[in-house]
């Protein structure tokens, strides 16, 4: 709980002026560091080594996926492709000792963690208010909150109990619960402080459907611990783990949020009045 507060009260101040305030090269940087980060933390994961050629590559290649996004979107599919040859090459060069599962932690964590993030710079590209880019973080971190006290205090029936023996279906249901409410006072600050209405009713249904994504990416980046044998990816936030422990359920929860708002942010579908 301490290293929890202690990160709360260092990080979220940070991050709010990196969303909200920050130039554009900033948000970047920021992003691209994530995204490099937590592709080293994946790939040390499946590899079970903390340092090798093979992690510098799967750093570097997500940075750029973040970073290809901002500057030339047009062209992502051939990066995609380029990075695809650049993994397979290595494995052939080394002649058997790369592993597929550590070529396929290598295109995962570079295009799909790469691409997640960078789900902020393509909402920011769109011309949406900035604060937006804040719901991803804030139907994440509010589904986990509710639901790590709810689960605390009144669970009883677990979720899923051979990927994370701590989570419940009480939990689970507080967590939802706590995103609608969250949803709703986001809807109203935007509303209030920043001049952007937002319905209530496809705010609700936006929360949930993200509790239940949010939930999805918890338990997807847990089962690929217990696989290998590790309880944190990381270190970087002190006891509360590495960018993948931390930022999992954001890295579904970001494109998530950026395909609703591109499908139904005009008038027409209601989510902006």
């Amino acid at each position: 709980m301490k290293s929890r507060i202690l990160v709360a009260v260092i990080g979220v101040p940070v991050l709010v002026w990196v969303v909200l305030w920050a130039p554009s090269i900033v948000m970047l940087i920021a992003l691209c560091l994530l995204a490099g980060i937590g592709s080293t933390e994946l790939q040390q994961c499946v590899s079970g080594v903390k340092r090798s050629e093979l992690i510098g590559i799967a750093a570097i290649a997500a940075a750029f996926v973040v970073e290809w996004y901002y500057d030339r979107p047009q062209a992502i599919a051939f990066l995609f492709v380029l990075e695809a040859l650049i993994f397979f090459g290595y494995a052939i060069r080394k002649g058997g000792e790369v592993k597929f599962n550590q070529i396929m932690a290598g295109l995962f964590g570079s295009i799909a963690i790469g691409w997640s993030f960078s789900a902020f710079l393509r909402m920011e590209s769109s011309g949406i208010h900035r604060g937006w880019l804040l719901l991803p973080f804030i139907l994440s971190f509010a589904c986990d909150t509710f639901a790590y006290f709810a689960g605390l205090t009144l669970g009883k029936h677990k979720l899923a109990p051979k990927v994370s023996p701590k989570k419940t279906v009480e939990g689970s249901v507080g967590g939802l619960l706590g995103n609608v409410v969250c949803g709703l006072l986001f809807a109203y600050v935007m509303d209030r402080w920043f001049g952007a209405s937002i319905a209530a009713v496809p705010m609700v249904l936006l929360s949930l459907v993200c509790g239940v994504v949010a939930q999805i990416g918890d338990l997807s980046f847990s089962l690929i611990k217990r696989e290998f044998g590790i309880k944190d990816y990381g270190h970087l936030f002190l006891e509360h783990g590495g960018v993948l422990d931390r930022f999992d359920s954001v890295l579904f929860v970001a494109p998530t949020v950026e395909i609703v708002l591109t499908l139904f942010s005009s008038a027409s579908f209601g989510l902006l009045n």
